[in-house]
């Protein structure tokens, strides 16, 4: 149950989104640039990047949200599980394993982040895609604060995979009515 009484029991983000408006705008526009903006990784690489960390720091809510949104992108189900358990063994592109390394120390213990860590990642990717990876480690911290510190209760999978699919479909910003752009 949400810790803001005027939140209805399925609250999710969206209602936090809605209600604080000036703060979650801003927010949105920033997620669209960084989730689907220009990158040398992929919308699809950019979700499943979200879901691990989520994953790696223990917030199902997100892991749900955007591991639907990596399936939605064509990212074949069960590859966030898979890079959850063993990197290393996970069937994705090779290239993407250093920096899934690098996100899991990220997100578990951000100060032990050395130069050779970010080394490792510039040695088969251009320097925005550190960037991104950060950022996107950063953003899944801060959901998963939202998430933890409101009160919401697990996301159901099937909510979960209709959020993906509009998510794709219309992105970070024009996903929340209150948000959207005149086309």
């Amino acid at each position: 149950m949400p810790y803001l009484d005027d939140l209805p029991e399925n609250a999710g983000p969206p209602a936090v989104f809605k209600k604080f408006p000036d703060v979650y705008g801003p927010f949105s526009d920033m997620s669209q640039a960084l989730m689907n903006g220009p990158s040398p990784l992929s919308p699809a690489e950019r979700e499943v990047i979200l879901a691990f960390a989520a994953g790696v720091m223990g917030c199902g809510f997100v892991l749900t949200g955007h591991s639907e949104a990596a399936y939605a992108w064509g990212v074949p189900r069960g590859t966030i599980d898979a890079l959850l358990d063993d990197i290393d063994t996970a069937e994705v592109e090779p290239r993407l394993k250093p920096l899934l390394h690098f996100v899991r120390k990220l997100a578990l213990t951000p100060n032990a982040i050395t130069r050779a860590d970010a080394d490792a990642v510039l040695a088969l990717w251009e320097p925005q895609a550190l960037h991104d990876a950060v950022a996107i480690t950063g953003r899944a911290a801060f959901m998963h604060r939202l998430v933890a510190g409101m009160g919401f209760n697990p996301l159901d999978p099937e909510v979960a995979r209709s959020h993906a699919k509009k998510r794709v479909e219309k992105g970070y910003v024009n996903i929340y009515a209150a948000f959207r752009k005149p086309e």
